[in-house]
């Protein structure tokens, strides 16, 4: 064990650990990740170590007590599930009840199952994005009511480069549920920024949580737009006038990719600048066929592209191990 001597602080790596561990937790259960993700491992070795409710109280009060919480929650089956686990293993490791923790687990149990849940993420700058979105993968038969792998990638990659979008008008296609849009507008301060999809229930969903959002966005000018691919006019295209345009995780279906395709294209041909604008895409290539699909058929249209060197710090918690690409398209 090493120590660092801070303001006649000492420092110990244990204490470092436990921290991340507590922060962990925090990042992981408002975000509503899967349980098994958490670091139960690295708990129960602190709590081995005799740091038990002390610990325990710790994550507790970074969790299902944090401030956040109580305003957005998770889903009341989420919060049960994990404060069953979480007092499974304080009685594995101490013969000590922690009273707040039955407390907790009781107040959750007396709750009825909402419809709307929340899950959070947290900001580099220390704000956070709260957003209601639905539990399962596909809801009301359409993938975007969840925020993607790409979308926190994406989002991480502007965060890091926050003078490519200042000032700047920036259209979003597929916006979904809208983390990228509002953590942009929050961190990289564009003049106008436009949120865009076409399904009603993800309009609706969209459109609530910019509103929930909206205290960090009021130097922005921000609208949210249904916006067909295929049948948008290039006169409501130039009349977007945008200078930067970005997706994520809209290459996901072949039978989509013609549309969106020919939609980048004229986005590319019809700007009212002299110079083109700025196209970014992520996707997350689950599918290796459709996505080289997609890029033969950017060629097709006479579109290039170049790869774009991803974020080099994760922020989000999501799997960094999917392959997901980040390019540029131009002319």
């Amino acid at each position: 064990m090493t120590e660092t001597a801070t303001n006649s602080t000492i420092i110990t790596d244990d204490t470092i650990q436990v921290k991340d561990i507590v922060s962990t937790f925090r990042v992981h259960f408002l975000a509503m990740c899967r349980l098994n993700t958490l670091p139960w491992t690295l708990l129960e070795t602190e709590l081995k170590r005799g740091r038990s409710s002390e610990l325990i109280l710790d994550i507790l009060n970074q969790t299902c007590l944090h401030t956040v919480c109580l305003q957005h929650p998770p889903s009341v089956k989420y919060r049960r599930l994990f404060l069953q686990e979480l007092i499974k293993m304080h009685e594995s490791t101490t013969p000590e009840p922690l009273d707040e923790l039955y407390d907790a687990l009781s107040e959750v149990l007396g709750l009825g199952e909402e419809s709307i849940c929340y899950k959070t993420y947290f900001l580099p700058s220390g704000g956070t994005v709260s957003l209601t979105e639905s539990q399962a993968v596909i809801s009301e038969g359409t993938t975007g009511l969840v925020t993607w792998e790409a979308a926190m990638y994406l989002t991480e990659w502007a965060l890091e480069n926050p003078h490519m979008f200042r000032s700047r008008t920036l259209l979003e296609l597929g916006s979904g549920v809208g983390l990228t849009g509002i953590a942009l507008c929050r961190s990289c301060k564009p003049k106008k920024y436009i949120f865009s999809d076409f399904h009603p229930s993800v309009l609706q969903k969209l459109r609530a949580n910019v509103e929930l959002n909206s205290q960090g966005l009021s130097d922005v000018s921000v609208c949210v737009e249904e916006l067909d691919w295929e049948s948008v006019s290039e006169n409501r295209l130039r009349d977007i006038d945008t200078n930067t345009v970005i997706a994520a995780d809209v290459v996901y279906d072949p039978d989509i990719v013609d549309c969106l395709v020919s939609l980048l294209s004229r986005i590319l041909k019809c700007s009212k600048n002299s110079s083109q604008p700025d196209v970014y895409i992520a996707s997350t290539i689950r599918n290796p066929e459709t996505y080289s699909f997609f890029k033969k058929q950017l060629t097709g249209a006479g579109l290039k592209h170049s790869i774009i060197t991803g974020p080099t710090t994760q922020i989000f918690p999501y799997n960094r191990l999917s392959t997901i690409e980040l390019i540029k398209l131009h002319l």
